[in-house]
């Protein structure tokens, strides 16, 4: 039996007794909550207020605890105006931390348990001065450590009393401890530390005013209604900036991220992890994965992105959209000094340490825009992303979807701060895909006629309002010079933007007139954003940027060489309780990276254009694609059904038009289904699985019209194809169980993993065929049993991709490989559609009429572009890159050994150099200043103004 199926055991405690929250329109004073409660309830018995925190305070929500249930009790509440909703209130595990002393070489991140892939956690894991690293005493040395700013960290709680730090505004606790005191794991004491100490381990503002809300008890357990009470709290409070090293993949929990946005709205600065899931990509975390929170990544000390930060595009969009960029930011996160619970250091890994690192820095920020008069009206979430993104350092090796804008710089931040004024900027600041890597996947392929839409999902930060607008459509202009008219471009942006940020999905084509061109062709999109005045002084603001476009046209490809990639079948968490291909993998048993050639399948995307092809991606359903411009079509690992029309025009596709279909299938097995199935904490249920590694039984009605069935059974082992390539790892797949008797198969000895799993017997089966190719009279059908080989996240050593090379090859020559033998008949079953009620709602296919039967949906028609306007182009366009004109003041860094003696002489010898000892004067004054340079080990500040 696998792991995560007795952990679901061990973890549970089940109970008939349900801990809920009631949501209220609006903040309600303690007697109206009470008042609204006794109504609703007057019914029932056996229920109580939880208390808060906080009993006098208005909130927004309630905790009780009943006897009777959520679908019982939901409808006594559903009169009431004042209640917008009841929820269960969310238990959270932590991760387990290593508090102990690190060994002398930094350790890999720990591995975590499986709930911490669909559940909120801490992000560090265990294994020097910070402050130095990131040039804070730059800062101090002009009288900025934090002084005046508020910053909360939401954490496992820090001792009062704690020797490192010297200024505690306030300790508080959420949890069911009533301890403020985190005595038992450190990671909220590292965190603050990281901030905010003042002594042996320093922090990057030791006078920064720290509040210490302890969220997670000394269980490394938390609830939602904790996080609530704790947010509510920072909003009465004044915070300036709030700390959050915690994350999780699911951006569909919107009592958390609308309660985040509520925080931004206010004016907090929200700083959070993008979490420890590297170096896969499609992992990013929820809160850091939000439009309006600086979300932060992790450098080791070579300035190479972390293995261990998470990656890739944000999945909120999928897959019917491309996702935005993140992290925001990148900085140190590899073995960082901090504060311990015994009052002494240890070092810490991950990027919560990055996270207060960025924190720690934004807090000196915040105190220089608070100790200036213009400045000081000016802060806010997006003034603050916009300066740290401006300035920081764009790393050579990493792409965008690493790295963000950079490595944050603090020098140079301070640098732009000074002539910050309010703008709309948008990230990334262009669409130049002829720069690789750092714009990869686009840079990775040209454009050409006929292919499908590239869109690129841009954000906006609008630094002139909570509230913006786009109230006239951007506009597209041409550069005539450069072949600009070639590209068509469309827009689609909210007009609203709220808060602080919002979209620009920027989509790609090649004009006809572009089918035959070779070259870069280039021009820019005018987006103005109007705000409402937010201060007494200052009324509307309009800013304009110029986002300049500059990409690689080539003519289209022939059609041998273009494969289309169905990804509107695919569906993951948390749009549903879908479970991982490799049922091996123990400590992740849902799949949650979005199966998209960019995010966890990025290896075998990098391989197809290695080896010449063309890979596009289709976002709708498989009407909205011209077979004819393709010679392959690609399905890897879908778990929702296919619409009937979607059936008939694959198999037109195949046998009128010549389309090579290649399926790459997964598991599937009913019994299996309905055995896996665990306890999550979060809601405090059973879940029951929505679907397996594929939706097998669809697959088979798309492979019927040739004859071919895959099985359900699930097989897993190692075998060897092909003696030039590594033996294949065979992870959890299905098995062919009919083939057109004119087609080739490849057959090998696997163990049956159904039987393992349920009754625990390790069976070996021989001739399991894994592996058919047919050709018919135009096109071909070719299918595998199995993505894990091909899957980043798969955890398989050796990859499979020359595998999917032999079925291209197959399907362009029409021939069979050797490998191959002729079809055998086999004696496993079919399988037969396992779904629930439910699955309706998670599917883009399905839905469940007014008499409760599940039916196929309407098709959405299929998009068609709405180009944008052309204007002319003009050089002189507003260019809305901030730091272009901003930097009016810079600080440069002097060895701490350098006298004010010291400096007066070099300044004397400098001006004796120039006006009288002329060139021998000149060299010797440069080899001094060489030599004293080399002992250099601390930082001092002078300034110079800059024209």
């Amino acid at each position: 039996m696998l792991m995560w199926f007795l952990l679901s055991l061990v973890l549970s405690f089940c109970s008939a007794d349900e801990q809920l929250i009631v949501l209220f329109t609006r903040y309600l004073s303690s007697l109206e909550r009470r008042h609204t409660l006794s109504t609703c309830l007057a019914d029932y018995t056996h229920w109580y207020t939880l208390p808060s925190p906080f009993p006098s305070a208005p909130s927004d929500f309630s905790v009780i605890y009943v006897q009777h249930g959520l679908a019982t009790v939901q409808q006594s509440f559903l009169p009431s105006p004042l209640v917008r909703g009841i929820v269960p209130d969310r238990l959270i595990p932590d991760v387990p931390l290593n508090t102990s002393e690190p060994p002398p070489s930094p350790p890999a991140p720990e591995s975590s348990s499986y709930l911490e892939y669909f559940q909120r956690r801490v992000l560090s894991v265990s294994t020097r001065g910070v402050a130095s690293l990131v040039h804070a005493p730059a800062l101090w040395r002009r009288g900025y450590k934090g002084s005046g700013v508020r910053v909360a960290v939401l954490d496992t709680g820090l001792p009062s009393n704690h020797p490192h730090f010297s200024h505690i505004a306030q300790t508080l606790d959420f949890t069911d401890e009533s301890e403020p005191a985190d005595k038992v794991i450190g990671h909220g004491t590292f965190v603050a530390g990281v901030i905010a100490s003042s002594r042996d381990c320093l922090g990057i503002a030791p006078e920064a005013e720290i509040y210490s809300l302890k969220v997670f008890n000394s269980k490394q357990i938390s609830h939602t209604s904790w996080f609530l009470e704790a947010f509510n709290y920072v909003l009465r409070t004044g915070i300036d900036i709030l700390n959050l090293s915690i994350g999780g993949p699911d951006f569909r929990d919107s009592l958390f991220t609308d309660k985040v946005r509520e925080l931004t709205a206010s004016g907090i600065i929200f700083i959070s992890a993008m979490g420890n899931d590297g170096p896969l990509y499609g992992t990013h975390n929820n809160p850091a994965d939000q439009l309006d929170v600086i979300g932060v990544g992790g450098l080791n000390y070579d300035d190479e992105i972390a293995d261990f930060s998470s990656r890739g595009m944000t999945l909120w969009e999928s897959p019917e959209g491309y996702g935005r960029v993140k992290p925001d930011i990148v900085t140190y996160g590899t073995a960082i000094k901090g504060s311990n619970l015994k009052g002494s250091c240890r070092y810490l890994t991950g990027t919560s340490v990055s996270s207060p690192v960025v924190t720690g820095v934004v807090t000196l920020l915040v105190e220089v825009m608070k100790r200036n008069e213009r400045l000081s009206r000016l802060t806010s979430p997006a003034s603050v992303k916009q300066i740290l993104m401006a300035s920081a350092e764009r790393l050579p090796g990493p792409n965008v979807f690493e790295q963000g804008a950079g490595k944050m710089n603090l020098v140079r931040a301070y640098e732009v701060l000074q002539g910050y004024v309010p703008q709309v900027t948008v990230s990334p600041s262009k669409i130049d895909w002829t720069d690789c890597p750092y714009m990869w996947p686009f840079c990775s392929q040209p454009l050409y006629h006929t292919a499908l839409p590239v869109t690129i999902n841009m954000t906006v930060v609008n630094g002139m309002g909570v509230t913006g607008s786009i109230t006239t459509p951007p506009t597209w202009h041409p550069n005539s010079r450069t072949n600009g008219y070639l590209l068509g471009v469309s827009l689609s942006y909210n007009t609203i933007l709220w808060p602080w940020s919002g979209y620009l999905a920027v989509s790609l084509t090649v004009k006809e007139e572009g089918a035959h061109f070779t070259g870069t062709v280039e021009g820019y999109i005018l987006l103005t954003v109007t705000s409402p005045g937010t201060v007494e002084d200052i009324g509307e603001q309009t800013s304009t940027v110029r986002i300049p476009i500059k990409v690689n046209v080539i003519p289209t490809p022939p059609r041998s060489r273009r494969i289309v990639w169905d990804q509107f079948h695919s569906i993951g968490y948390p749009y549903g309780p879908f479970p991982r291909d490799n049922l091996r993998v123990q400590n992740s048993p849902l799949d949650w990276n979005g199966d998209h050639p960019h995010t966890n399948f990025n290896g075998l995307y990098k391989h197809l254009r290695g080896k010449g092809y063309f890979l596009e991606v289709l976002t709708t359903h498989l009407l909205c694609y011209d077979a004819a411009h393709y010679g392959h079509l690609l399905i890897v690992d879908p778990e929702d059904v296919y619409h009937r029309s979607e059936l008939e025009k694959v198999a037109r596709d195949v046998d009128k038009l010549g389309i090579n279909l290649i399926v790459i299938a997964e598991w599937y097995n009913g019994p299996l289904i309905k055995h896996i199935k665990f306890y999550d904490e979060n809601t405090q249920e059973w879940v029951v699985l929505q679907g397996a590694g594929a939706n097998v039984p669809s697959l088979n009605k798309l492979l019927s019209p040739w004859g071919v069935v895959l099985s359900d059974k699930v097989w897993t082992g190692t075998f060897e194809l092909d003696p030039r390539h590594a033996p294949v790892d065979y992870s959890s797949g299905t098995s062919i169980l009919a083939f057109p008797t004119a087609g080739r198969t490849f057959s090998t000895t696997l163990v049956d993993e159904t039987s393992d799993i349920i009754q625990q017997k390790k069976v070996h089966v021989a001739e399991v065929p894994v592996m058919g190719v047919y050709h018919g009279a135009n096109g071909s059908v070719s299918v595998f049993g199995d993505s894990s080989c091909m899957d980043n996240a798969g955890q398989t050593a050796d990859k499979c991709y020359w595998i999917l090379d032999m079925m291209l090859q197959m399907g362009n020559t029409k021939t069979y490989s050797p490998l191959l033998s002729p079809w055998k008949q086999v004696a496993f079953r079919a399988p037969k559609l396992a779904s629930t009620p439910q699955f309706a709602q998670f599917s883009r296919i399905l839905r469940v009429d007014e008499q409760g039967d599940t039916v196929y949906r309407e098709l959405a028609v299929c998009p068609v572009l709405q180009e944008a306007e052309v204007r002319d182009y003009n050089d002189t366009s507003p260019i809305g890159v901030l730091g272009v004109r901003l930097l009016s003041e810079q600080i440069d860094i002097i060895g701490p050994e350098e006298t004010e003696d010291e400096e007066q002489l070099f300044r004397i010898l400098g001006l004796l150099t120039l006006l009288s000892i002329g060139a021998v004067g000149g060299f010797l004054y440069m080899l001094f200043r060489m030599f004293h340079r080399k002992r250099i080990v601390l930082y001092k500040v002078k300034t110079r103004r800059r024209v």
